[in-house]
């Protein structure tokens, strides 16, 4: 007797742009709203969501050539539905929009996969964890002392997390002495959570260095990005000179990435954005590199969505906790997730991730 077939039965995507709600900015980039490309994948009598964060050009590419890819396949034939869409994509370049369109999709497929199956997706991937640390971010540098503290000390009395984290190098790592007095409001503001810092590959080597230090001296414990991710070098001599862990991952859009990344021993602690790197293959993956140098992966943002796959990570350390994705997934889904007492306990109980898409959705929001 043949097993019933479920094949994808169409793929669709939308554009969300959604807001800020005060003007932010980190130490390279400010912006006043986000975007959010939302998947939808059909299979059965069931809908799987998947998103990214990135340009809409993103909804060109999964109605085009990935769409084309995937339709008529097994839907629980995941990584045989990646390996066709990194196939059809291979002349307009992996890194980048591809990349994110890719994990849009895939992570949708999983979810259409776990919904046929009436699993939960970290039941479907298979549980390491029942629940998942978390940690509380957002602190632009854009943000006076009054709101910085305001938040930080919500996300630590909110969410009872054991870490809150702010933005440093602020203007291309030119006003430091406003990002160590930052760095003293929040450690005041976080009481006994740990205070972590994302200077978004602001600072020179050598100027992270001599950061690092005072921040050391602050007891900061995290140390992001403290130059540019692709200074491989620059992020191996931040880490012998300082005592914080020194991150970085969260701009990797495919595997030899991540591996150079690990042996060139550029960081303490591996970042991952499910939303870029190839979607849950890929992370899942990429986890496995950092396990056998026995080194911790760490979730970047889109948090709700990361929530399952975290939970089926051996080494898994915490997911980043971000101020402007909790809004925008709480707006355009139903069924996000709410950290309690510094974890968040992905949904066993509804299948797939547990979130869809609202619907009506919200017209105010939908790029046209």
């Amino acid at each position: 007797m043949s097993a019933a077939r479920h094949p994808v039965r169409d793929v669709g995507a939308r554009a969300y742009r959604i807001p800020t709600d005060a003007p932010e900015a980190d130490g390279t980039l400010a912006w006043s709203a986000t975007t959010a490309v939302v998947v939808t994948v059909h299979a059965a009598d069931v809908v799987g969501v998947g998103w990214t964060y990135g340009h809409q050009a993103c909804v060109e590419l999964v109605r085009g050539e990935l769409r084309e890819a995937v339709l008529d396949r097994e839907v629980t034939d995941v990584p045989a539905a990646w390996q066709a869409m990194r196939a059809v994509e291979r002349n307009n370049g992996r890194p980048g929009l591809v990349s994110c369109a890719l994990s849009a999709v895939e992570t949708a497929l999983w979810d259409a996969a776990a919904r046929v199956c009436g699993l939960a997706l970290s039941t479907l991937l298979g549980r390491a964890h029942e629940t998942v640390p978390v940690y509380g971010s957002g602190g632009f540098t854009s943000y006076d002392d009054e709101r910085l503290r305001a938040q930080l000390a919500w996300w630590a009395d909110r969410l009872g997390t054991p870490a809150v984290k702010l933005k440093i190098g602020e203007a291309r790592g030119t006003r430091v002495d406003r990002d160590l007095r930052r760095v003293r409001v929040a450690r005041e503001a976080a009481g006994p959570a740990a205070v972590f810092t994302d200077a978004n590959g602001a600072y020179s080597a050598g100027q992270a260095v001599r950061v690092g230090r005072e921040l050391d001296a602050l007891g900061v414990t995290w140390y992001e990005e403290p130059v540019s991710s692709d200074d491989r070098a620059g992020l191996r001599r931040v880490r012998d000179a300082t005592a914080a862990d020194v991150a970085a991952g969260e701009y990797g859009y495919d595997l030899p990435y991540f591996a150079t990344m690990l042996a060139d021993d550029a960081v303490d602690c591996l970042q991952v954005d499910v939303t870029r790197c190839g979607g849950f293959g890929e992370w899942l993956r990429t986890a496995a590199l950092a396990a056998a140098r026995n080194l911790d992966v760490s979730g970047h943002c889109a948090q709700n969505l990361a929530a399952h796959v975290a939970a089926a990570t051996p080494n898994v350390r915490h997911l980043e906790w971000f101020h402007d994705h909790e809004r925008i997934e709480s707006a355009l889904f139903d069924g996000a997730l709410e950290p309690e007492d510094g974890v968040v306990r992905p949904d066993v109980s509804a299948p797939g991730h547990g979130m869809t898409l609202k619907e009506p959705d919200d017209e105010r929001y939908r790029v046209r």
